[in-house]
């Protein structure tokens, strides 16, 4: 039989965190995006990409490692 370091517990903080590192970030990128949109087009967009692409990864490969 195998025993755990740390067994039970509550692990909704855990389970937090992670949510606030796949969807927080994005999330705050995001709005800045949209706030850049008319004073600099061209940042705005190098961040809406920028943003795209770490929730893609987060959600994808990191989300998978998480399981």
């Amino acid at each position: 039989m195998t025993t755990l370091l740390i067994e039970g517990g509550d692990y909704t903080i855990v389970i937090l965190l992670f949510l606030l590192f796949f969807f927080g970030i994005p999330i705050i990128l995001g709005i800045i995006a949209l706030t850049l949109r008319r004073k600099k087009p061209k940042t705005a967009k190098v961040l809406g990409i920028i943003t795209a692409v770490y929730l893609i990864i987060s959600l994808g490969y990191c989300g998978i490692m998480t399981l």
